[in-house]
């Protein structure tokens, strides 16, 4: 089962997510997947980076630095860090992990095939997915998603301090409810 979760830029997507994910990992559900956030200096946007969920692990997922890379916008995408990190942790998380997340699938994943095909790989697990996916981008590893999404959850400034909640228990009933550990 597939929840898709969208919103504006801005609007909180990112913040939702690791709540459900605390949710989660406090019911004694096993979460794996990655994240990405923002990199910054001096109040100004000078990358992102990426995050394994399972064991920390971070990289460069983009940067105004880099030099090589495919560029998205003013970005260039580090295609190693992003293989090496969040393909990686997608593809350990379709076999060892209860929950899959993915944060994000947007313009800057969407440049590396190695991260489509670990996003697809977990699609076809079989496993919960809450994946965050880019409003108005148009893709078709996104219009997959959003074709066999349980449910699409459109974040606004009027719900994202309800939706945690009940996202979280969406999944937990998906899969039976808590873990007791």
């Amino acid at each position: 089962m597939i929840w898709a979760i969208t919103g504006p830029p801005g609007v909180g997507k990112s913040t939702v997510l690791s709540k459900v994910v605390l949710r989660l990992k406090s019911a004694g559900l096993i979460v794996g997947g990655c994240s990405t956030a923002e990199v910054r200096r001096r109040g100004s946007r000078i990358g992102f980076e990426i995050l394994d969920l399972t064991d920390g692990r971070r990289g460069e997922l983009a940067s105004l630095k880099l030099r090589l890379g495919p560029k998205v916008g003013r970005y260039r995408v580090n295609l190693g860090d992003l293989a090496s990190i969040g393909a990686e942790a997608l593809e350990r998380a379709a076999v060892r992990s209860e929950v899959i997340v993915v944060d994000e699938v947007g313009p800057l994943e969407l440049v590396s095939p190695e991260f489509r095909r670990a996003v697809k790989t977990c699609m076809g697990s079989g496993k919960p997915m809450l994946v965050v996916i880019h409003e108005r981008l148009d893709d078709d590893l996104l219009n997959e998603i959003k074709g066999v999404a349980a449910e699409t959850v459109t974040v606004t400034s009027d719900n994202r301090e309800e939706v945690p909640a009940a996202l979280g228990d969406s999944v937990m009933d998906s899969i039976g409810g808590p873990r007791s550990r």
